[in-house]
């Protein structure tokens, strides 16, 4: 594999006026309440703004941005999300102008059972009336086309609360549209199934993440989110039932997860307030 050392550093700049007909459409998708116009953003909605417009011809078989633009050229090697980690300082307010300044933090190669896997860390810092709102580090994962094998995770927890779904392509295909992730994995059965050798369509790990967290607040209403982690364990596919859940481990600490029988497809962690107010332990700029 190509040296990316150079790659680290490299910084891109997106500004978005985070618009409400996109919050709309999001609600749908997700069958949640529609914030008012000038609401705060819901957590992880910020995933549907700061999205490169790029046309089809820069982009990839795979349907991301062409590589070698702001992320490495890791060429014939196949690109997943696999978790991050968020800092929330205040909230971002729909409706008005905000930006993302995006920095690529180390770049890693290692070697897995499947091969070799590179690994990309960027950094998301999303800024609103000249403050820091979101922290945000991304932990993105490419790896050689390998025939997929079905391994069972730990077993979930047992919940203090728990949500089910059944994942359906109508609503990945409409969580793709509005997030406009062009990824064909969500809602291309022959390119996932021929290209990649999975069995099936993927749920994006955005939309689950986004599911878990809005089970949180669905059971503690009154809770300010502070952080939130998450890592993906193994895929969701469409059609299967799944369940958001989870429970209190600590003052203001909660474990969450997505899974199934086949085991915890996603683990995350979130820290809260106890009065809906995201407080920062220092400031950002």
């Amino acid at each position: 594999m190509k040296d990316f050392t150079d790659w680290v550093g490299k910084t891109e700049t997106i500004e978005d006026g985070l618009d409400y007909v996109l919050v709309a459409r999001m609600a749908a998708t997700l069958g949640s309440k529609l914030p008012e116009r000038t609401d705060p953003l819901p957590p992880l909605w910020h995933w549907m703004y700061f999205q490169p417009t790029l046309s089809f011809h820069s982009l990839g078989e795979d349907g991301h941005p062409s590589r070698g633009e702001f992320l490495p050229p890791a060429e014939n090697f196949n690109r997943m999300w696999a978790g991050g980690r968020l800092k929330f300082f205040r909230p971002l307010i729909i409706g008005k102008p905000a930006k993302r300044i995006s920095t690529i933090r180390q770049i890693n190669e290692k070697q897995g059972r499947s091969g070799k896997l590179l690994f990309v860390t960027v950094e998301h810092k999303h800024i609103q009336n000249d403050e820091t709102a979101l922290l945000e580090e991304q932990d993105i994962v490419y790896r050689e086309p390998t025939k997929f094998v079905n391994i069972k995770s730990d077993l979930c927890p047992r919940a203090q609360w728990s949500e089910t779904h059944e994942a359906d392509s109508v609503t990945l295909f409409r969580y793709s549209a509005v997030t406009f992730n062009g990824h064909r994995i969500h809602y291309d059965y022959p390119y996932v199934t021929g290209k990649e050798g999975y069995p099936a369509l993927l749920v994006q790990g955005q939309l689950l993440a986004t599911l878990v967290l809005q089970a949180f607040k669905n059971a503690n209403p009154d809770a300010g989110i502070s952080s939130f982690s998450f890592r993906s364990r193994r895929p969701v596919f469409c059609p299967e039932k799944f369940i958001t859940a989870g429970q209190i481990v600590g003052s203001g600490k909660a474990e969450l997860w997505v899974g199934n029988e086949n085991g915890v497809a996603q683990s995350s962690f979130v820290e809260f307030t106890p009065d809906n107010k995201s407080v920062p332990t220092k400031k950002i700029s």
